[in-house]
């Protein structure tokens, strides 16, 4: 029997602390693609539905992919905007005959209506298929999952790594889940265990520190009879929702007395091991002095702007760490993406090589990061700033910066864009003319993504909080929603 399988790819990160909200041009602007044209563009990449496909051809399955759809991490996402990326998935429900439904989502969506934007998909479509056809879900690491996702889909997978580089295994996993669920060899539940925290220590981290450990325990735990798969989430910390913080998720038999036991035994040492930190965050005067004095030959110094980070919902044009790089003196540099689509398009009349005195940046929300900066500089580059990554996460795939130029001031060369990414791959420079690997000093704003293209060129990286809207300094954030005592943001023994 060849099975009819539905899927559908919908994400998006909301910082609920950022001003803008994310309406469909933002989704336009990453992605936002009917079916025949996602697979044409991501099928054959790192990327779930990539991993969905290859399972699919595998077992034979009849596929259906009807959109595909993301946004760079922002505001809450405008309802208008959120009924029309849902809709061909509805449409698609009730018009089919489905044997499963496969979503690929983050876990982190709050809309203008919703807190739990990923969860209200899940609703609307139970209320169309009802409860019973199997319904897998891959979700990203960083996601904040509810109860009502873990109880409107039997299956929850979500990456394993941070950086995320397994896309397409992660795919592959909740597809197999799946097919063996609709043959009725396994009846699948997810259970859910949380521990009060706006995120795990170190975000999710996986390259180094304890998460390594715990991602053993996982894999040493599906391999017992029962448990399909054991997913962690560091959780996303700047949505100011109830349903916050890490969670521990055990797809597992039904009935399965140890799931729940799986569940805790990781949530406990997530707990117990809170305030272990694996970064230590310089301030902008600091990151600024080490790279003033930064020799070159084991590498060029890669500072990364933790607090401006474009891919947790920061706004991207932040200064501080800019200015205290010029402050300084600190030449031989490169810096970026600076967001600023004003900037961006005046340079866009003007001609290579001249010189040019502008204002840059600090426009949105000059109280998180510094605010505008003016300075004159000569114009190396302008255009459409289109890339195809080459990287371990971008690797084949498309982004668009918009409006693009690079100014070099006092020796740094500045990447000046009109649409917010964080840094995820070197083409994102060298293909505006700055190879990284020739600099004395890199600045980027990006979180821990950064290291999968970054790491392997760097002589040395460090981490700084500039104090923009991504700040590791929860403290200064104004949670109103979250539940208390949170940590860090009570005392909780």
């Amino acid at each position: 029997m060849t099975l009819r399988i539905l899927t559908a790819e919908i994400s998006h990160e909301t910082n609920t602390f950022n001003i803008r909200p994310t309406d469909l041009q933002d989704f336009r602007n990453r992605f936002l693609l009917d079916g025949a044209s996602a697979v044409a563009a991501r099928g054959a990449a790192n990327t779930e539905l990539a991993g969905v496909l290859d399972t699919g051809r595998r077992y034979g399955w009849d596929v259906t992919h009807v959109i595909s759809a993301a946004a760079g991490p922002g505001g809450r996402v405008t309802d208008d905007a959120f009924d029309h990326i849902c809709a061909p998935l509805m449409r698609a429900a009730e018009t089919g005959a489905w044997d499963g439904i496969l979503l690929m989502l983050h876990g982190a969506m709050v809309t203008a209506s919703f807190e739990d934007g990923d969860g209200e998909i899940l609703r609307r479509l139970r209320a169309i298929t009802g409860p019973d056809l199997p319904v897998a879900v891959t979700l990203d690491p960083h996601a904040n999952v509810s109860t009502a996702m873990c109880a409107l889909a039997q299956i929850l997978v979500s990456y394993t790594t941070y950086p995320h580089v397994d896309f397409r295994a992660t795919g592959r996993r909740a597809a197999e889940v799946l097919n063996r669920t609709i043959h009725g060899e396994i009846q699948p539940q997810t259970l859910r265990v949380h521990r009060p925290m706006l995120e795990e220590a170190n975000g999710g981290r996986t390259d180094i520190g304890p998460m390594i450990e715990r991602h053993a325990m996982a894999r040493a735990f599906e391999a017992r009879a029962g448990v399909y798969a054991v997913s962690i989430n560091g959780a996303f910390p700047n949505a100011d929702i109830a349903e916050v913080g890490p969670t521990v998720l055990v797809t597992a038999e039904i009935g399965l007395t140890q799931a729940q036991d799986i569940g805790e035994e990781i949530a406990d040492d997530i707990w117990q091991r809170r305030d272990e930190r694996l970064n230590s965050y310089l301030d902008v005067a600091e990151a600024a002095e080490v790279a003033r004095v930064w020799k070159t030959g084991s590498g060029p110094l890669i500072i990364a702007d933790y607090a401006d980070n474009p891919g947790a919902g920061a706004y991207g044009d932040a200064t501080a760490l800019l200015n205290a790089l010029l402050k300084a003196d600190v030449s031989d540099a490169c810096f970026g993406p600076l967001v600023d689509p004003q900037a961006a398009m005046i340079l866009q009349s003007q001609t290579v090589g001249s010189t040019v005195t502008l204002a840059i940046g600090g426009r949105t929300a000059p109280e998180f990061g510094g605010g505008p900066l003016n300075v004159t500089g000569t114009l190396k580059w302008r255009g459409n700033g289109d890339v195809t990554g080459s990287g371990p996460i971008l690797g084949g795939l498309h982004r668009s910066f918009g409006a693009t130029a690079v100014l070099n001031v006092q020796g740094i060369d500045i990447l000046i864009v009109s649409i917010a990414h964080q840094m995820l791959d070197l083409r994102q420079f060298e293909t505006f003319g700055i190879m990284p690997a020739d600099y004395r000093v890199v600045a980027l704003k990006s979180m821990q993504h950064f290291r999968a293209a970054f790491a392997p060129i760097a002589g040395r990286i460090i981490v700084c909080d500039s104090g923009a809207l991504c700040t590791m300094d929860y403290a200064k954030m104004p949670y109103v929603n979250v539940p208390r005592p949170m940590h860090p943001l009570d005392q909780i023994d």
